[in-house]
């Protein structure tokens, strides 16, 4: 089993109104790590040590996205909070036909070495559409092919394009260079919101059993909408991946 996480970005709302009730909330749940995406005001060194001061740690980190910010605001950043991959994500118009994914490529591999040349590795974070046919092809297979030194956090709800592709397959795709993976749930339905972990039609253990026991190191727990309370949902979420020995927990 691997260590279990929580991408803050669930918690968005409550972060905006208390952002240490809500580290502390997630370090009584049992969450051995968290990943931010906003540090709300605190450096580096502070986040860092509240999170460990709280008996967890800094997974990885959304901030700062690779692709949106300057190289040394990222060596700081990293360099603060302990960590040597950095987060890269794309949107629709990055990957909506071939002359973009074309662009994109490039602005990976330009990012991977780069990156690089400052001891840093860099992993992308899918959505949907990344998953969705260009000129016969899916652009994530496309990256996975062309862009060699690249990890992936395979974001596997958003991965299974609302039940179009083959999630445990698309993991063990990329098991090799799959340090984490985004674990949500929901009905597989456009429009309808994510539910706690093991309340929607994922095949959850499939999805995490496809992953490289050697190379995953941590199983994050995202959850972008809820119709019930988020906090609960997040709770309910570690509930089930840590009895079910799918993820490790502190309690």
């Amino acid at each position: 089993m691997k260590p279990i996480s929580v991408q803050l970005y669930s918690l968005r709302e409550e972060c905006s109104k208390d952002f240490l009730a809500v580290l502390k909330s997630v370090a009584n749940m049992g969450y051995m790590g968290v990943e931010p995406f906003n540090l709300f005001g605190l450096s580096t060194s502070e986040f860092k040590k509240i999170v460990e001061d709280l008996g967890m740690q800094i997974s990885s980190s959304h901030h700062p996205w690779a692709n949106r910010s300057e190289i040394q605001e990222i060596v700081d950043v990293m360099g603060g909070l302990g960590l040597s991959r950095v987060a890269a994500g794309f949107g629709p118009d990055d990957v909506k036909n071939k002359e973009a994914v074309h662009r994109t490529v490039e602005t990976i591999n330009s990012l991977t070495d780069q990156l690089g040349k400052v001891n840093l590795e860099l992993f992308l974070h899918n959505h949907w559409w990344e998953f969705t046919e260009v000129d016969g092809e899916l652009p994530y297979h496309t990256f996975t092919r062309e862009c060699p030194d690249v990890l992936f956090e395979v974001d596997t709800y958003w991965a299974s394009n609302f039940g179009a592709c083959n999630v445990p397959q698309e993991v063990a795709n990329v098991r090799s260079r799959a340090p984490y993976l985004h674990i949500k749930d929901g009905p597989l339905e456009v429009g309808k919101a994510h539910v706690a972990v093991g309340h929607g039609n994922m095949d959850i253990k499939g999805t995490i059993e496809a992953a490289d026991p050697g190379v995953l190191e941590w199983v994050i727990v995202e959850l972008d909408a809820c119709d019930t309370d988020m906090t609960t949902a997040v709770r309910e979420s570690y509930e089930y991946l840590t009895t079910q020995g799918l993820a490790l927990g502190r309690k």
